[in-house]
């Protein structure tokens, strides 16, 4: 695997893990271009809409568009992924609690 496809997995479970921290399991855009930022993750906006799209794709969340930013919301799939009840395809497997 290239360093590419690990940014891309990382990326995609930062995502699943941020929008589950929050009450409504709902971000938008510009709020998780920071969270990504912060861990070491250097991408524009238009990458993370990508990796945005590549999510919806999988199930994992849903995405409203909302002009030039796109809301994303947690779905049961994306919530079982962070379970480990099932692996979604390209998307980094998390940590066992407590590991």
């Amino acid at each position: 695997m290239d360093m590419d496809q690990i940014i891309r997995e990382d990326a995609r479970l930062i995502v699943l893990k941020a929008l589950a921290a929050e009450d409504t399991e709902t971000l938008n855009s510009g709020n998780l271009l920071p969270i990504v930022k912060s861990f070491g993750i250097r991408k524009d906006r238009a990458w993370l809409h990508g990796e945005l799209d590549y999510l919806k794709d999988m199930g994992a969340i849903t995405l409203i568009e909302a002009n030039s930013v796109k809301v994303a919301i947690l779905t049961e799939k994306g919530h079982r992924h962070l379970m480990r009840e099932i692996q979604i395809e390209g998307v980094k497997r998390p940590s066992r609690p407590g590991g």
